[in-house]
């Protein structure tokens, strides 16, 4: 399966992503979730991914400053030229993806058909609302940073230490918040029952977030083929009760020991620990 974002007021012209570049003083027609940036996006990613379609085409973020209609009808253009299967969303706010759902039920745009968001046992706010609202409107959840940004596949022992290469240490600051000291005593804990389990740290942190009630699959990045096996040998196992029970008890169901939505805009207030 072929899938592709749109990420407004960025670019990337080294990988498949669809992403609109911004310029000071373009056109807004030209850029973002508007509907040329839209279709100038597609157009390009499919030249690069030499395909004559893309099956999940995402929004990598809402873009606020244009209207969902316009958004959702390009979508639905594109759509309907075979240009795209599906369409989909990532992490936007519980009552973004609801509007959009309106929209398109009230226009007879082609819908939204999944929603990508953070979740991890280090931030499981999406269980409060996102996780219910698509469970009830059928939409799948594909969860990004599903090991913690390494902290759950312990990778990291100190909060204030990081080590040689790591996401923290490459990525900078607003990732770097996130291994606080409450998730890096989380991470210890979580390698201890990975072991009790004989498996790895970050093979638990992918069983935890496949076997969670609404999860359609959590997305996985493996810097090295190795990890590649272990991880995809993960969907021939189930999540122990006694050990899912231990795991809420590190990080309560809907709770949260770091933020991961700390690069989202519209979080208006960043989580600290």
């Amino acid at each position: 399966m072929i899938s592709t974002k749109i990420y407004p007021g960025e670019f990337d012209d080294e990988t498949g992503l669809a992403r609109v570049e911004h310029v000071p003083g373009q056109n807004p027609n030209e850029q973002g979730l508007s509907r040329a940036g839209i279709m100038n996006a597609c157009d390009a990613a499919l030249r690069r991914l030499q395909m004559d379609h893309i099956d999940l085409y995402q929004t990598h973020r809402p873009d606020f400053g244009i209207p969902t209609d316009e958004t959702l009808r390009a979508f639905d253009e594109l759509v309907r030229a075979g240009k795209v299967r599906y369409i989909g969303c990532s992490t936007y706010p519980a009552w973004g993806v609801m509007e959009a759902l309106m929209v398109s039920e009230l226009k007879g745009y082609v819908r939204f058909s999944s929603e990508q968001a953070p979740y991890n046992l280090l931030d499981r706010r999406i269980e409060n609302e996102l996780i219910p609202l698509c469970r009830k409107h059928g939409l799948g959840i594909l969860a990004w940073a599903p090991l913690g940004m390494g902290v759950l596949a312990g990778r990291y022992s100190d909060p204030e230490n990081y080590p040689e290469g790591s996401r923290a240490e490459l990525l900078g600051k607003y990732y770097a918040r996130r291994v606080t000291e409450r998730a890096v005593k989380v991470g210890v804990e979580f390698g201890k029952l990975a072991a009790d389990a004989g498996i790895t740290p970050a093979q638990l942190a992918i069983l935890w977030c496949k076997d969670q009630s609404g999860i359609t699959a959590p997305l996985i990045g493996p810097r090295r083929f190795e990890h590649v096996d272990e991880l995809v040998a993960v969907q021939e196992m189930t999540l122990d009760p006694e050990i899912a029970a231990a795991c809420d008890a590190l990080v309560p169901p809907g709770s949260a020991v770091s933020d991961f939505h700390n690069t989202s805009g519209w979080m208006k207030t960043q989580l600290t620990w």
